[in-house]
């Protein structure tokens, strides 16, 4: 079974995890949601409480198929974490997949992964990341895959899915939550 990380800080924008979350596992991909702090109790942007699977640190030695990092006021949790951004350096040269939703994507910048790579992110960090890519709701470079913000979250996880678990159970899961081809 392909294996999947979602690290939540405090602060994480909802609909870029839960999302994800949910295709990822309609899709038969084994999701562990990772709380950044030392709670499993997590509380998003808009105030909506969320229980990991597992604080950070208990699957910090674990080997994923996929990592997904949302975005939203939370990731300056993650971009003062050196731990994060090792954990997230690492993954990538190990030829692993990694999601970055809106924010996101700085995470990446900070740990030197954006470099010479085609993405995307939310336009409130377009400062930070000069060359987003604005009018893809999903791109896909390598092994990175970025998307906008909170109104791609469907579209970022079907595309992760398609990666992930090929695109015939992406299409199967599109159909059964009824998004249009």
């Amino acid at each position: 079974m392909k294996t999947a990380v979602i690290i939540l800080p405090e602060g994480f924008e909802e609909i870029e995890a839960i999302a994800p979350i949910d295709i990822l596992r309609r899709g038969e991909v084994a999701c562990t949601v990772a709380a950044h702090h030392e709670n499993k109790f997590v509380t998003g942007k808009t105030g909506i409480q969320v229980v990991a699977d597992k604080l950070f640190k208990e699957v910090a030695d674990t080997e994923f198929d996929l990592l997904v990092i949302p975005g939203g006021p939370g990731i300056r949790h993650l971009r003062k974490d050196r731990n994060i951004a090792g954990y997230v350096k690492a993954h990538v040269e190990a030829g692993r997949l990694v999601g970055a939703i809106c924010a996101g994507p700085t995470l990446l910048n900070d740990a030197g992964l954006l470099n010479g790579r085609k993405y995307t992110a939310h336009f409130s960090v377009s400062a930070e990341l000069p060359s987003i890519i604005e009018d893809q709701a999903v791109v896909h470079d390598g092994n990175i895959v970025t998307s906008r913000g909170a109104g791609t979250a469907v579209a970022f996880g079907l595309y992760l899915l398609s990666l992930i678990r090929g695109k015939q159970t992406s299409m199967e899961v599109r159909k059964a939550i009824c998004v249009p081809a």
